[in-house]
């Protein structure tokens, strides 16, 4: 899942969201030197999700719809895409504003820049200037996304021409969002009541 989906799984602790953002820019062990304790719970729980995610029997049916040469990016195709379905519908799939949210997790990376790597720092950035995650709704933006994480992969590869390829699959790639997102959602509330309220 991309960085919208971690946000709404983190629940409405701010450290839990801080750390399912820096989930993706920590690498090994987080430091509890540099992370404070629930920052480090929430990059265990952005990295179980991911775990689970890949296993998840919804989410390899879908990664087989995909075509090759798509096929051998479909981890990163899925995500952007699975976060566009959960963008273009989250009033109903979280009850606040997309935008609300959109904007509070940007103020809450602003007010903890000093625990931000330099990679999260730099795409922060980024998300100030094209509205991320709220933009992940719009298709234009998704495609531009994509084409930029091909930019920043160090082998040729064909996600700037991926967004069509995931718009003919719409229908059946949104029917295993629907049955995969709310079974990931009670893995995320288990996981957090077992490793962190417990």
């Amino acid at each position: 899942m991309n960085h919208l989906a971690h946000v709404l799984l983190a629940g409405n602790d701010e450290s839990l969201q801080l750390g399912g953002m820096l989930g993706d820019f920590v690498r090994g062990q987080p430091d509890g030197r540099q992370f404070p304790a629930r920052v480090i719970a929430g990059i265990q729980l952005h990295r179980a999700i991911d775990v689970h995610t890949d296993a998840h029997p919804e989410v390899l049916a879908a990664k087989a719809l995909l075509p090759s040469p798509y096929r051998r990016y479909a981890g990163i195709l899925l995500d952007m895409w699975f976060d566009h379905c959960l963008a273009r519908d989250f009033s109903r799939w979280s009850g606040q504003s997309l935008q609300t949210c959109s904007d509070a997790l940007r103020t809450l990376l602003h007010r903890h820049d000093a625990l931000l790597p330099p990679a999260l720092r730099r795409f922060r950035g980024y998300m100030d200037t094209h509205d991320l995650p709220a933009g992940y709704a719009d298709r234009v933006v998704l495609g531009r996304a994509l084409a930029d994480i091909g930019l920043r992969l160090s082998r040729a590869n064909p996600l700037d021409s991926a967004l069509p390829v995931l718009v003919a699959h719409e229908a059946l790639l949104q029917r295993h969002f629907e049955a995969f997102f709310p079974q990931l959602r009670a893995f995320a509330q288990e996981w957090i009541e077992v490793n962190v309220v417990g």
